[in-house]
Formats: C-alpha cells, structure tokens, sequence
C-alpha cells in the first residue's frame, strides 16, 4: 500500500529487513551494525537530512529498535513506542502562527484579545512570542481575517490521551504515564521520528535454535494481502519461513466470545454495566486514564490473542507463541505480566513481511485446485476485527444460548475519542448502554497503524475471503478444542 509516509515505511522496513539477514546468518554483531549503518548511509552527500552525521544517528536508533533494544536517549524507558531524537526537530515549536492573510490592521483585536501579553507588531505582520502563549487560541478567535492558525503536531493530534509534549528544544516526549502504546503518532509523523520495538531478532533466534514456534495471525489479516491471498496461503508461507504451525486468532475470538456472553449475562442480572477486554490500547486508557471503570466494569476475559496463546501453550508444552496483526499497542499486552502465558512476542504486519523478504520470500497465493480451506474460526470469530464484531459474536453466543437479546442497549466504539467519552460517561455512571465495546483505532483493528492496504481495498479483499468461509456456530466450533485445559480469565485461574 502506498501511504503518505512511504519513503519513511520503505527506510524502516529496508533497516528492519538488513537487520534479520544479519540474524538468520549469525551476524548481527555490533561491528557489522556499525557496517550496516555506513551500507544504508554510504555519504558524503546526504539524502534526505541536513547532514548524513545526523542520517547515520537515525538509522542506529532504528537498528536499535530493530533489536528489540530502546533507542539512544531512552535507555530507562519500558514504552514500546519510542522517540527517535535526531529525527524530531523540523516541526514548529510554537502552537499558533501568524499567516501572511495578517493586514496588520489598527484594530489590534488579537492583541487586545491575549491575556497574556504574547503577541505585538512584527516588522510586517502581527508576531507570537511562543514562550509567553498560553494556547488558548483567543487570538485566532479574535483576528476578523482568519490569520492566525493552530499548528498542531500530528503525532500529538493522533494521540487519543494527549500524552505528547515537547521539552525546550522541541523534541517530542512520549509521557508514560498517559501512553495508551496505540501506536498512532507512530504513522503520524512525516519525519518517522516515532517507532516502536520490534522482537524479529528474538523469534529468528527461536527458530534457529529449533523451538517450535507458532504463528497466530489476527482475523484483521484476512485482506490485509489482497483477496487471493487466503489464510492457507499465509499459513503455508509462515512454516517455508520457519513457523512450525500458524493458527488464525479468530478462533481466539470465538472463545472470548464465548466466555464474554456468561459474563455479559451475570452482569445483566446484576444491572452492571460491562466493557470489552480485546483491545489492549483500549484495555491501557482505562487502566491509565479511568482506573474505576477498569477495576469495576472492564470484562475479566482474556483477549483471543491471550486465549490461542494459552490454548497453544496448554497443547504444545515448550512452544513460543507469536502474534501477527496491524496493532502496535499488542506489543505492550505481551508484556503485561500480570496476565500469564500471552504471546510472547507481537509482529506487525510490515515487520512480517521483512522477515519474509529476508529470505527472499513473498507471500504465494495458492492454486485454486491445491487449496485446503483451512478454517478454525466461525465466521463471527473471523469479524472479531470490524468495529462491531466483537459485540455481535458475544450476541451470537447469548443467543446459541437461547437467551433473549433483543432488549440489550450497545454501544460500539471505533477511535479513540469515541472511546474516551464513553469511558468518560461511563465513569461518571451516565451511560445509557449496558455494554461498550471499545476499539481505538478507527473501524476497528482492521484501521490498525500497520494495516496494509486502505479502507476500500481492505473492505473488497475481506469481503471475498469471509464469503467463502463456512457458517458454523460459535459454541458449535469451540466443541473442537480442550478448553479445560487453560484459563480463558486474566489473572490465569480456571
């Protein structure tokens, strides 16, 4: 897919991929990373920076992240979403400007408008003092020819929890305190001066070291390729690469669903309100951002990437699991420990596929006679991805249940500001739904930061491959699987 931010998509997967041919061959010593960095950065002339000094600083903080390690200037960090500082330094400090649309009229009505005392004459137009604004946007209000605009950053405009700022040189801070980790500032940034952690390096190990490591994709993965690139074809290029087995995440979903609806249904009787428990950045606003609404309304069941891992785990002792989706905020629930036996390590789709282009492989459609169905999910498993699909498989197993839905109130939730008042309404008990089912990302996780295809082509491609999924139950699909064997509850506990 090409995006706005190609060229930055193009650098960091050319980084991410150089990184994993060094790895497969045993190499990714700290010379041949130096190496690496000259190879990408040959000079004298720059490429795309004022210097190569600073390009060559830049491409080792993107080999750092590529390793798993924090980048330079953030060594004490836990976040996975990271600042790349040399990076962060061509945006405006200043939040509000003035334009050459300033008549520098007598009327001074943004001037007499700033309590503040930060604007005054310039030589040719009205000028903002930024370290005296306040950003209250009064002047703009003020100016009667619209003059002065709010040059908002767009990785601090992407945040849903305003959790970027900028410290006196301007360079963008990440406060971890508030960080959701949904990885939005990440494709945001123009300059790439935002990325997060990838584990390639981790799970290339893995394999050499002849574990069996297991691929589970996300149901969002199924159009993410194009519509002849099925789940089977995906699977079958997984193990070529050296996954020993993939399991698609929907049947995750059939199992939350599942254990979801009993809970859905207690809460019910009870009159209490309930939250879904499948999206980790939403999971991360209320635990950060509405610890009430967390500890008493936020679902106990674990997420379908939790619920395969743990299935996995329980089926194939010794195993590693690994997680493959648009979401970057899955990295942080990895390493939530307080819920045991998740995923060990989460992929993007972009980091997938330099892992398969380090071994000179692609993605392969399967010939339409050789083709085996592979299907573990129920089709409403498999839609777990859409805003709304969530939802509607908790309802389909209320109702496989023969329970009565026809009185319950939803609310769906796709993006982070449709979350955030919901969470707000709910915290201050006027919600009027019984049930919220959060997404933050827009249209659900199939709008992940690492999808790889737009709206419109994704919708097509999904369309045809869930069309030719077979229409089983829920209930009747998990019949298959030895749920008794693992926890489907955060805290691990049959």
């Amino acid at each position: 897919m090409v995006s706005n931010d190609q060229s930055i998509i193009d650098l960091k997967h050319q980084v991410l991929e150089e990184v994993c041919r060094l790895a497969w061959e045993g190499e990714l010593t700290s010379e041949n990373r130096e190496k690496l960095v000259y190879k990408m950065i040959p000079g004298p002339k720059p490429n795309y920076r004022c210097c190569v000094y600073k390009e060559r600083e830049i491409i080792r903080d993107r080999i750092r992240l590529a390793c798993g390690e924090n980048s330079s200037l953030h060594a004490e960090s836990n976040n996975v979403v990271q600042v790349i500082d040399p990076a962060c330094d061509e945006c405006p400090i200043s939040a509000y400007s003035v334009t050459d649309n300033c008549r520098f009229c007598l009327g001074r009505a943004c001037q007499n408008s700033c309590k503040f005392d930060a604007i005054h004459p310039g030589d040719v137009r009205m000028h903002i003092d930024a370290a005296k604004c306040k950003e209250c946007g009064m002047c703009a209000k003020a100016c009667p020819y619209g003059a002065i605009v709010h040059l908002q950053r767009p990785c601090k405009k992407a945040c849903p929890v305003d959790a970027i700022s900028y410290d006196e040189y301007g360079y963008a801070k990440i406060d971890e305190s508030k960080c959701v980790q949904c990885g939005h500032c990440i494709h945001n940034c123009p300059f790439g001066a935002i990325s997060s952690k990838t584990y390639l390096v981790n799970i290339i190990e893995a394999i050499k070291a002849g574990k069996e490591v297991i691929a589970m994709c996300a149901p969002a993965t199924e159009g993410q390729f194009g519509e002849k690139v099925s789940m089977a074809s995906i699977r079958r290029s997984l193990m070529k690469l050296g996954f020993s087995e993939m399991v698609e995440v929907g049947l995750g979903g059939d199992m939350t669903a599942a254990y979801e609806a009993l809970e859905w249904s207690e809460a019910r009787k009870e009159g209490r309100k309930m939250t879904t428990s499948c999206c980790p950045a939403f999971i991360n606003m209320m635990r950060k951002h509405f610890p009430e609404v967390f500890q008493n309304n936020m679902s106990s069941v674990v997420s379908p990437m939790c619920a395969v891992s743990r299935y996995l785990k329980a089926t194939h002792p010794g195993c590693v699991t690994v997680f493959i989706g648009p979401c970057i905020a899955k990295k942080s629930e990895s390493q939530d420990k307080s819920v045991p036996d998740n995923a060990d390590y989460v992929l993007t789709y972009g980091e997938i596929y330099a892992l398969l282009r380090s071994k000179d492989m692609d993605y392969e459609p399967i010939p339409e006679e050789e083709e085996d169905k592979y299907q573990e999910a129920s089709i409403w498993g498999k839609k777990f991805a859409s805003s709304g699909g969530v939802a509607a498989a908790v309802i389909e197993c209320m109702q496989e249940r023969g329970e009565d839905t026809s009185e319950i109130k939803l609310l769906k939730c796709a993006g982070g500001a449709e979350c955030k008042k919901a969470l707000t309404l709910l915290n201050m008990d006027k919600l009027p739904e019984d049930f919220v089912e959060g997404m933050v990302c827009p249209g659900g996780c199939v709008g992940g930061p690492s999808r790889h295809k737009t709206e419109v082509e994704l919708t097509r491609s999904r369309n045809t491959l869930l069309a030719q999924a077979d229409k089983r139950k829920v209930l009747q699909n998990l019949n298959d699987y030895p749920m008794e064997r693992f926890s489907m509850f955060r805290d691990g506990h049959l």
